[in-house]
């Protein structure tokens, strides 16, 4: 839950944190060599300098370049690599040709979940350990404390396998993990460090001061609502940054970097529903003075360079977001000049760097080849078989039987778990295409086939939902489609994300019927709502089976977050769809495959 206004008010006229929360600042080079390079006669000091900040960010546990779920090198249309074996290449270049003491290492979060080698090494081996052993070494933070990371933000995902996981992560980091907006929920007084400041040795000369600040994402009260309520707070990125950047400022920093994991267009997936913005880097960046560059994460996007003007300085910030995976790497430009004993700012520029024409470290591969070839080993595992091939190609347009597989899987361990009262009520489920390449084979059946189609961890819920509120929840998920006019042919390429309205975020439901006439405007588009051949009535109850994301508000869909919870557990969707296929031995459509919904255009099926 988020911190209340007035509580907010009262924490920071308490202003509770001292400045032992700093930690050990970092010293960065030696000197001799510095001035040797610089070009400067012993004695004479600098009057100029320049260092680099690299960032990455979202790396969701991507250390190779490797698709678990294909189980081959990844691909896409743009010729991208992920990584971050690759990209500590890149970084040992940087280093190699501005000097390892002018450069700075920083990550905006998201890191520990996201792949099958993150899943491995959170519930399969996890290194928390088990029945008193010992766990192994998370490999993101063998990688990152060999490539010497300075810094990294916590990300949203970072709390999806529970603060005691991620506790574990953040012992095994030879670098603090950030989070000045992630608050002790009892005391309000950060759970995590809120910043670091580095220093940059110069030759005869000051050191440069780099206070670096990380503010994390709110959504996190939403999204793992069942691993942080009670024990974490998670106010807005503005309202932490006026507090923190004044006093990096007064500890004397000369320069003031943020690593958010926030986006920057000033958006929010979850509507009203938090007080705090979700993509807020822009608005830190307009509104809070004194912050030289921002690094920014969260949306998986790649922004090179982009500037926003201070609206109370008239200073320009620079922000870069270096798209996701390993796929990019930013790099952080700066001159400064001393004035008075103080070094300040004169150029900044940001760019970001493609890491696809450079060979993986040998040393990481060194380090964590034996993980990997353990990972895909477990992710090639047989569960069972199908008896014909199960495509989600066509999911995002057509009622396919590989979604109904998902639905089948979420119903059944609902049922299981409901009261008596509840299971007299209609049970139904709603479920989201995450992945259109997802592709259950004939024939065998392996972890990764099914965990290629259900690639979150997500958790699951059953909650309450009138007919009125169903039939709400089903159109806010029909603006996915742009409108097509009766008449007009529907192409497949264009139909889809309309209002950035991704894939992960359009759920279709199984157990009722209805139609979703693209041809009228939002908001009008649900016809024939019906469950067992009879109209859903306005004050008709149902258990509706759904993921904790959506059940706690992800992506805004009304009703469901404020509504009554029938069953919960912490079991992930993705091992309940393994087991089922365990239990039965061979996955068949026949036994899930009901086609309950369709396009239309004025009332005429589109396909």
């Amino acid at each position: 839950m988020p911190v209340s206004p007035m509580n907010r008010r009262e924490f920071m006229q308490k202003s509770a944190v001292t400045g032992a929360a700093v930690a050990a600042t970092g010293a960065v080079g030696t000197g001799t060599a510095e001035a040797a390079e610089a070009g400067h006669r012993p004695g004479k000091a600098p009057r100029t300098w320049s260092f680099s900040i690299l960032g990455t960010t979202d790396l969701h546990s991507h250390v190779f370049d490797w698709d678990y779920y294909l189980d081959a090198a990844y691909k896409d249309k743009a010729g991208n690599s992920v990584g971050v074996a690759r990209v500590a290449t890149l970084i040992k270049q940087q280093r190699e040709a501005k000097g390892e003491h002018r450069v700075l290492l920083v990550d905006a979060g998201d890191i520990i979940q996201g792949t099958s080698l993150a899943y491995y090494y959170a519930r399969v081996d996890p290194i928390t350990g088990t029945d008193g052993k010992h766990g192994p070494r998370h490999p993101m933070a063998v990688a990152m404390n060999h490539m010497r990371y300075d810094a990294a933000a916590l990300g949203n995902h970072e709390f999806n396998y529970g603060i005691d996981l991620l506790r574990k992560f953040e012992s095994q980091c030879r670098f603090p993990l950030l989070g000045a907006n992630a608050l002790d929920a009892k005391t309000l007084r950060p759970a995590f460090q809120p910043y670091t400041v580095k220093r940059i040795r110069v030759p005869g000369a000051p050191d440069i001061k780099v206070g670096i600040l990380g503010l994390t994402n709110p959504g996190i009260a939403l999204w793992d609502k069942d691993n942080v309520s009670g024990k974490m707070v998670f106010p807005g990125l503005v309202e932490q940054a006026k507090k923190y950047v004044p006093r990096l400022r007064a500890l004397g920093c000369d320069v003031v970097f943020l690593t958010d994991h926030s986006g920057l267009d000033g958006s929010s997936s979850y509507g009203s529903e938090l007080p705090y913005v979700e993509n807020a880097s822009n608005l830190v960046a307009e509104q809070v003075p004194g912050i030289d560059a921002i690094l920014v994460g969260h949306t998986h996007v790649e922004v090179p360079s982009y500037t926003v003007k201070n609206e109370e300085t008239g200073e320009d910030v620079l922000l870069s977001e270096p798209y996701c995976w390993g796929m990019r790497l930013t790099v952080f430009d700066f001159e400064v000049e001393l004035h008075h004993g103080q070094w300040r700012v004169t150029d900044k520029k940001a760019q970001t760097l493609n890491p696809n024409g450079v060979e993986e470290d040998p040393e990481i591969t060194r380090l964590l080849k034996a993980d990997h070839d353990l990972v895909v080993k477990y992710v090639n595992t047989p569960v069972g078989t199908c008896t014909q091939d199960l495509s989600a190609a066509e999911s995002c347009w057509k009622d396919v039987p590989i979604m109904d597989f998902i639905h089948q899987v979420q119903m059944a361990t609902v049922a299981t778990g409901l009261s008596t009262a509840d299971a007299a009520l209609p049970l139904i489920s709603v479920a989201a295409p995450f992945s259109r390449t997802a592709d259950i084979p004939a024939g065998n059946v392996t972890i990764k086939d099914i965990a290629g189609l259900y690639i979150y961890d997500n958790t699951l819920y059953g909650k309450k939902l009138t007919g009125a509120q169903l039939k709400d929840y089903l159109e806010y998920g029909a603006k996915y489609y742009h409108q097509v006019p009766a008449g007009t042919k529907v192409d497949t390429a264009t139909l889809t994300n309309a209002n950035s309205f991704w894939d992960y975020m359009y759920d279709t439901a199984a157990g009722v019927d209805y139609d979703i006439d693209i041809a009228q405007p939002e908001g009008s588009r649900i016809k024939n709502l019906s469950y067992k051949g009879a109209p859903v009535a306005d004050d008709q109850v149902f258990v509706v089976a759904v993921n904790n994301y959506r059940a706690n508000g992800g992506s805004g869909y009304p009703h469901i977050a404020a509504a009554d919870i029938a069953y919960s557990s912490t079991n992930e969707i993705r091992q309940l769809m393994i087991d089922y296929v365990t239990a039965k031995g061979s996955l068949n459509p026949a036994d899930f495959a009901v086609t309950n919904w369709k396009l239309t255009q004025n009332g005429t099926p589109v396909f």
